[in-house]
């Protein structure tokens, strides 16, 4: 939802970016305000994930022009852990598995981390237990999953509920899910759509990476970006992602050079 009384928490220009050598984001730019959904779609190499991963810092991304500024501070200048901390979150599109280390004890690790950043109270295992389990029953989670090792012997969608219930715990400020669709039936689609829903307001904002229009049946954006070699070609609605799954994207792709061959 758009407020008149939003804030910019994402300011993107000018972004370039390659990975072993190979340029990937071309001259990128990119504006969230708070309260906002958007969901970046395009083909498969046009460049989603890779905004996503450089956004949160992954190492195999070089940035090598342009600037990113999170809620006025210079995102690129930041580690990894630094941009969670300040309130960036991902939600990955593999989720990994982490044998050895409970989730339980991950999840109040995480969750104390970021309070501690924020110069508020830490939980303790008895207060934080509480706390988690009454998140879980946004996401259907069984408490059992607590005593497991990180998303060790999880289906898709026990690692995607797994994924927003950090979110739920952590109150990012701009969080970026990249394919949460990805391997999901219907039935997990919609609890973890749910538990997107429900956490975001006017105070934050999502941005949702996805090959498919069904996600946004469940999570309507305000803005929805189509992506090609690593630029945006064209911003619309919800009804721009209704155009795509009926007509594809060769159509955008025709009408944006078309539009690039006009002379000035």
């Amino acid at each position: 939802m758009i407020y008149q009384d939003s804030k910019v928490l994402l300011e993107v220009r000018g972004l370039c970016a390659s990975v072993n050598g190979v340029e990937i984001l071309k001259d990128l730019d990119f504006t969230v305000k708070s309260g906002e959904v958007h969901a970046i779609m395009g083909l498969n190499g046009s460049g989603k994930s890779t905004f996503a991963k450089v956004l949160a810092g992954h190492p195999a991304y070089e940035v090598t022009s342009g600037s990113v500024l999170f809620e006025g501070q210079n995102l690129l200048a930041l580690k990894p852990e630094e941009r969670a901390r300040a309130g960036l979150f991902l939600a990955f599109q593999y989720p990994i598995e982490v044998p050895g280390v409970g989730n339980g004890q991950f999840l109040r690790l995480t969750y104390n981390t970021v309070q501690k950043q924020r110069g508020k109270e830490e939980l303790d295992p008895l207060e934080f237990d509480d706390f988690v389990r009454d998140k879980m029953k946004l996401l259907e989670m069984n408490p059992d999953f607590l005593d497991r090792s990180v998303n060790e012997g999880f289906s898709g969608g026990e690692k995607k509920r797994n994924e927003i219930l950090q979110m739920a715990l952590l109150e990012p400020r701009l969080a970026i899910l990249d394919e949460t669709d990805s391997g999901l039936d219907i039935d997990a689609l919609r609890v973890v759509a749910h538990g997107v829903n429900q956490l975001t307001t006017k105070d934050n904002a999502m941005v949702m990476v996805t090959h498919y229009q069904r996600l946004l049946n469940y999570i309507v954006p305000d803005y929805v970006h189509v992506m090609e070699a690593g630029r945006i070609i064209k911003t619309g609605g919800k009804a721009l992602a209704l155009e795509l799954e009926t007509r594809g994207y060769e159509w955008v792709s025709a009408e944006h050079q078309a539009a690039a061959s006009v002379p000035v």
